[in-house]
């Protein structure tokens, strides 16, 4: 049984990383036991910012992507709702790539990779 995600622009914190006028469209995958996606993406790091509300899941993913490499894919696995805009936003922003995204009950997983 797949899970309806409804993000509130209320929710996000998007908007204090900059002006957005149009979010590019995501994909979305929902299941009881975790997004297929999840187990068959390759990565190089990890970000755990489970808890962490805006803005510290998106200035953890920032600072791990410095010492990334260009190609690399980051996992983020965040619980904040409004980190699925901010990511949208964020990748848009700096060029980095958001590869994939999933979300598994009150779980978001975001695969970035380095521009």
């Amino acid at each position: 049984m797949a899970d309806i995600l409804t993000v509130h622009p209320a929710q996000t914190c998007a908007g204090s990383l900059g002006s957005y006028s149009k979010m590019a469209n995501y994909r979305y995958h929902a299941a009881s036991r975790g997004s297929p996606t999840d187990s068959l993406m390759n990565f190089d790091k990890e970000v755990d910012a489970r808890g962490l509300n805006c803005p510290l899941p998106i200035l953890r993913t920032k600072k791990a992507l410095t010492d990334m490499l260009s190609g690399q894919v980051l996992r983020i696995v965040a619980t904040d709702p409004g980190a699925v805009k901010d990511f949208q936003a964020f990748a848009k922003q700096t060029g980095n790539a958001l590869v994939d995204q999933s979300a598994n009950d009150k779980e978001f997983t975001f695969f970035m990779q380095k521009k």
